[in-house]
Parts: structure tokens; C-alpha cells; sequence
């Protein structure tokens, strides 16, 4: 169905009014999507609604298929291929007939190659491509995450002579431990030597989790492997190195920015794992309240001033900006950037790496900067008043200037600023708007339930003798491995300068006043945005708790936003790894280690 038609039905249908329909074709012009995907992304409507209607018009039912698991049965009965090559999966079967979901539910010729398979009676769906495709991912997992990686594993002969340190062995056990890094949406890899131990751990959803330890043995033929990839001297290990490399894993482009540190028992290594695509997702999904980002959209569209992200290191402050970046990022913009590291590359956007050898800090290459004609600049972060002074000043002299803070929260980063030196004259005449923010973990979608809090826990969150609210947890599962939670999302704070804001900067008014300030006009501090999302079943109070430093009573919030969400459907699924020659007795044990790893059983 084209943009066309689709606009017809859901005006038709009065699913949708002519306002939504014009917000929505502005954002199908900014974004370069189509109709459907900012429909759903920018929370228009829901994907059920959309789809449904589809489907309706279509002549067919529309197939919900979140919390699908994997199947033996169904997996048997229709090849992965096959179901990837006819955009379909199927996910029942009831009274000797396959109920199949298809992207193109109309097309005779997927429906023939289907019929022929799987030699039954089908009943046909419609659903959308991004759910068929992650439920053939739920369904496949299973085969995917342990008989494939375990049969590749042991795919080439043995010889227990020949040691697994040589050539293509070890390199291909480095291949499967960045491989499953990916698969399990891991931020970094960690490789650690200890006396008796090579401790692995990998960091998914800001928490490390260690995966089982591969022979001591192994740890020097490991740590020299990833020092080749990241360009590193493998004959120097007595100073910390760093280093890059890029690999294509699930048909991702992914960098892995590697340090190395000399320590007691030999060289750790940490590996931060980055995939460009994150920061393509758009603003709308990095967990924003519908006002904060409206709110924060018109900070990003301003001609000029500068704005200011703020937290701790993994707060996602540098996601955020690409993602505002890359939603100003037209072709008659002229975007630069100066980062200490790059970590993301991007097309139409100038990047310069900070490189204090070559001459080029912070505050230099911010000045060689404003002599190519920049439109918006980003500055990583301030760190001293040089930086800071001429970040202030090219916000003044006509540009849009995004820039990071280590700061615990929003109003605080006027007096870090101050701090270092910057002039609060300058300060209130640049700033337009700070935002600090943190991540939490979200609730798994697959073992989502209610449950009864304690009084203590109510009374510390001031939700005492509130009948209107309910709280959510994650039991475990094997999806999210037993932890109860699967992703992240955001906390913010926005701060905008209006006016006011900006006399109290000039007149050196305390962070205390400040914030109480820009809460009378409208800032949602970080613990508010927090219980909010916990009472929406997106996450938990231990959640916020562990982020956040401080509790707040919670005011009145209107019952469309304590209205729990849907589980959302489930990722993608882990790949599965490459294939590894092993030639050891010794990886036999590993083998099985990792299987049982994979199965959920450690």
C-alpha cells in the first residue's frame, strides 16, 4: 500500500484527524521515511491500530507476535531461509493447518513456495515487517544460539598436538567472542588476566556479566589477537595502548575501540563495542517524554546558542547528541565535530579527532573550526576554561553549539562553568537550554508482571495511599537470562534559559534556587521522569533508585502517562557465531561451557 492510499484509509476511517496526518508527512520529509515507520515511531498510532487497519482493507487478520519463543516444531516445518526470503514466519500450528504471517500477505508466489514447504493447509496474516522480522528471530533463536554456534563449533577435525595458540584457532575463538559480544547487545567486552584466571565479562544494559573464562593458556594468544586488529605493537606491554578496528557482525558495521593497561598479572582489556545505527534511531526513542521532546526539538532548531548534555560516563550523553545531530543534519547545514575519541562515523558531518601530539586540543581545534564556515558545531566536552570560554563564544557569534558536562544534574552545570572561569555574563547570554540524563534498564517484555510493593517502598516515593498506581517487575526468563530487564532507556532533565533563567545566571543566584526555578517552569527532574516510567511498567524504582541520588514526593500525574505500556516486541535475537576451528581436548570443555551458557543454564 502506498503513502497515498494509506493517508485515504486512515482518514476514512477516522483513525487518524488532518493535523496528525500533516505533523506526520512534515516528519516523512525530515526523516526520509515512510509513512507507516513515522506513524509508529513518533507515537501517532499504535502499530496494532495501523496494522489492523491494513489488514482490514486487505481482506485479511492481523497477526500480533510479541512474545513469541522459539519452536522445534514450526522451525521444522518452514526453513529460516525460506521465511526470510518470503518475508513471512510462521507462528502456529491449530487443527492441521499453519498460521503464517506475511509482510505481503497477497503474494502467490511466497504463498506457493510456503504451500509447497510446508505441504499443509496455511491460514494467512498480515503484520508488519519490523515484528515478522523479530519474531523469526524468537522463533529461529533457539537454533540459532546453541545447535548452530555448537555444531560450527565443532565442525573441523581435532588433533590434540597441535596447539589452539597457532593461526586461524585462536583467531577464530576472538571472532566468537566479539561475535556473541554483539549478539547480546553488550556496550563493551572486558578481558581481564588474573593469577589463575582469564576473567571475560561483557557489559549489557550498563551491567557486567561474566561469561565463562576460556584457559589460562589462552590469555596471551588472545590479548596479542586483538592487539593486531586495533593496530596496537603486540611487542609492548608495559604502557597502556590504544587502539581501533571495525568488523561487519549481523550484517552490522560495528567499531571496537580498544585500551589496553599494563597491570599485576598481565595486559587488561577493554573493548567498547559501537554500532553507527543507535544513533539513526531518532530522538523519539531514546525514551523522551512527549513534551520534554517537543520541547527539546525546538532547543535543536534554534540558528545559534549552545546546549549543554550532562552526566555521568554510559549516561548515553553522546548518543543523544549524534541523534539531535543527525536530526538537523540536512544538506544545507555545515555540521563539525571535534571528539576525544570519534566514536561514531557519519556522512555529511566533518569530524576531527583530538590528537594533543599533532597540536590539536580541544580549544585549538574549536578555533581552526570557526574558520571553515560551520553552520552547528559539537565540542565532546568542556573540560577547562579555554574550551569553555570559546565554546561560549561561538555560540554568541551566530552558531548552534552542542556540547557535554560531568555534572550530576542540569542547573548545576551553570556553576561547573563557573567554576572553571567562564564569566556568568557570558554564560547567560549563551545558554539556551541543559539537559542531564541518565540510563536504566527496562523491564523484560517476555515475564512482565504487577506486583504489591511494600509500605516502606510507597512511602519512600511518596506513593502512599495512592489507589491509581501500580508497579511492574520482571520475574527472569531465559530472554532476558533471569536478569528481569532487556534494554535501556533514558531519564532527562531539560532546563530551558528563558529570560528569567538567564537574569538569575547573570546575578550568580545559588543551583538550588535555580532548580527550583526551572521546576515552577516545567522541568521534570531526573527522579520525576523516573517514577513516571517506573508506574508506566517501562522500569522499576530499584531502577531509578540506583541512578538517581535523589527521592522525590511525587506530585499529581495525569492518568494518561501512569497508563502502563504495552510490552513492546521483542528485539532481534542473537545470530549466530562464526564458525571456530578448534584443535584442543581443552575446548571441548569449553564448548559445553558455553553451550550451557547460551541454554540459560549459568
Amino acid at each position: 500500500m502506498n503513502d497515498y492510499d494509506l493517508e485515504q484509509l486512515l482518514l476514512n476511517e477516522d483513525l487518524i484527524t488532518p493535523e496528525q496526518l500533516e505533523k506526520a508527512k512534515e516528519e516523512m520529509q525530515r526523516m526520509k521515511r515512510p509513512l507507516e515507520q513515522v506513524l509508529v515511531d513518533a507515537k501517532i498510532m499504535p502499530r496494532a491500530v495501523l496494522y489492523g487497519a491494513i489488514a482490514k482493507s486487505q481482506g485479511f487478520n492481523y497477526a500480533n507476535l510479541s512474545g513469541l519463543k522459539a519452536n522445534d516444531e514450526l522451525t521444522k516445518l518452514i526453513p529460516e531461509e525460506l521465511a526470510h526470503k518470503t518475508q513471512s514466519v510462521p507462528f502456529k500450528i491449530e487443527n492441521d493447518t499453519l498460521h503464517i504471517a506475511l509482510v505481503d500477505p497477497a503474494d502467490l508466489s511466497a504463498i506457493d513456495q510456503l504451500q509447497m514447504q510446508a505441504g499443509m493447509s496455511l491460514e494467512l496474516y498480515l503484520s508488519s515487517p519490523k515484528e515478522i522480522d523479530e519474531a523469526r528471530g524468537a522463533i529461529y533463536a533457539k537454533q540459532q544460539s546453541a545447535e548452530s554456534l555448537l555444531s560450527e563449533l565443532s565442525a573441523e577435525p581435532r588433533s590434540d598436538t597441535k596447539p589452539v595458540s597457532e593461526g586461524a584457532n585462536i583467531i577464530k575463538i576472538v571472532d566468537l567472542i566479539i561475535t556473541q559480544a554483539v549478539r547480546d547487545r553488550a556496550s563493551d567486552i572486558h578481558i581481564e588476566p588474573e593469577q589463575e584466571l582469564l576473567r571475560i565479562r561483557f557489559r549489557i544494559d550498563g551491567i557486567l556479566h561474566e561469561i565463562p573464562s576460556p584457559p589460562k593458556e589462552w590469555e596471551s594468544p588472545i590479548i596479542s589477537r586483538v592487539k593486531v586488529l586495533a593496530g596496537m605493537d603486540i611487542a609492548e606491554s608495559r604502557v597502556p595502548q590504544d587502539g581501533h578496528f571495525q568488523s561487519k557482525i549481523e550484517d552490522k558495521v560495528i567499531d571496537f575501540r580498544v585500551s589496553t593497561l599494563p597491570t599485576i598479572y598481565g595486559e587488561n582489556v577493554v573493548m567498547r563495542l559501537l554500532d553507527t545505527a543507535s544513533v539513526m534511531i531518532g530522538l523519539e526513542k531514546l525514551g523522551f517524554a512527549h513534551d520534554d521532546l517537543v520541547r527539546y526539538e525546538e532547543l535543536i532548531s534554534r540558528p545559534y546558542g549552545i546546549i549543554l548534555s550532562t552526566g555521568p560516563t554510559g549516561s548515553g550523553k553522546t548518543t543523544t547528541l549524534y541523534s539531535a545531530l543527525m536530526r538537523i543534519n540536512t544538506i544545507d547545514r555545515n555540521i563539525i565535530t571535534i571528539e576525544d575519541p570519534v566514536e561514531y562515523r557519519l556522512g555529511l558531518i566533518r569530524q576531527i579527532q583530538v590528537n594533543p601530539k599533532a597540536g590539536i586540543t580541544f580549544a585549538g581545534g574549536l578555533r581552526a573550526i570557526l574558520r571553515q564556515d560551520p553552520d552547528v558545531i559539537m565540542v565532546g566536552e568542556i573540560r577547562d576554561m579555554e574550551t569553555g570560554i570559546t565554546a561560549i563564544q561561538s555560540a554568541l557569534t551566530g552558531h548552534l553549539v552542542f556540547s557535554t558536562l560531568h555534572t550530576n544534574d542540569a542547573p548545576s552545570s551553570v556553576t561547573r562553568l563557573a567554576n572553571m572561569g567562564v564569566e556568568p555574563f557570558l554564560i547567560s547570554a549563551a545558554l539556551i537550554g541543559v539537559m542531564a540524563q541518565r540510563l536504566v534498564r527496562t523491564i523484560c517484555p517476555n515475564c512482565r508482571e504487577p506486583y504489591e510493593p511494600t509500605k516502606g517502598v510507597m512511602k519512600k516515593w511518596g506513593l502512599e495511599g495512592r489507589k491509581d498506581v501500580a508497579l511492574y517487575r520482571g520475574k527472569g526468563c531465559d530472554f532476558c537470562k533471569g536478569t528481569g530487564f532487556r534494554g535501556r532507556t533514558g531519564l532527562y532533565e531539560l532546563m530551558i534559559c528563558d529570560d528569567e533563567i538567564r537574569e538569575m545566571i547573570l546575578t550568580n543566584t545559588s543551583q538550588v534556587v535555580l532548580r527550583q526555578k526551572a521546576r515552577e517552569k516545567g522541568m521534570k527532574t531526573l527522579s520525576d521522569d523516573g517514577v513516571v516510567k517506573a508506574l508506566q511498567g517501562i522500569t522499576t524504582l530499584e531502577e531509578v533508585a540506583r541512578v538517581c541520588e535523589e527521592h522525590i514526593e511525587l506530585k499529581a500525574v495525569p492518568a494518561a502517562e501512569l497508563k502502563p505500556v504495552a510490552p513492546a516486541a521483542q528485539p532481534l535475537p542473537r545470530a549466530a557465531a562464526p564458525k571456530v576451528q578448534v584443535n584442543t581436548a581443552q575446548m571441548e570443555e569449553y564448548q559445553k561451557r558455553i553451550g550451557n551458557w547460551l541454554g540459560g543454564k549459568q
